[in-house]
């Protein structure tokens, strides 16, 4: 039975439908938010600089804005406290430490398959493709 439908009559879904986690791996799964919810995760509590230094090639402005999102998203708990000098801390959140299951998961994911994305890379990288020009 051949398909009549259209393309113009086929509902068109967002990427939340077609795949449920797509909202999960927008907030967590950004370029610099795994590194910040891991170290947080792993060393604790931490000052701006401190974390700054764990993850090094991390410009301020760009950790700033991550840890605003995080906040925003309840992953990371701001505190401030009034000294002087003011000093303040980010931790890791009870809704972001419930993401450490799924970070050990990858974890160990990639201890044991990175080795072969590398090799399927280099396998595809180096065999040899029919020309896709036609004479």
């Amino acid at each position: 039975m051949a398909d009549n439908t259209r393309w113009t009559d086929r509902a068109v879904v967002g990427p939340e439908q077609a795949c449920p986690i797509a909202p999960v791996v927008d907030i967590v799964f950004s370029r610099w938010t795994t590194p910040i919810l891991w170290t947080l995760n792993v060393y604790g509590r931490h000052r701006f600089t401190e974390l700054e230094g764990r993850i090094a090639t991390i410009t301020p402005k760009v950790l700033t804005q991550r840890l605003r999102q995080l906040e925003r998203d309840g992953l990371v708990v701001r505190t401030y406290h009034p000294e002087v000098p003011p000093r303040v801390e980010y931790e890791i959140s009870e809704l972001g430490r419930s993401l450490a299951p799924l970070f050990a998961t990858l974890a160990e994911w990639s201890a044991g398959n990175l080795d072969k994305v590398d090799l399927a890379r280099h396998d595809y990288d180096t065999r040899e493709r029919p020309s896709r020009h036609r004479a």
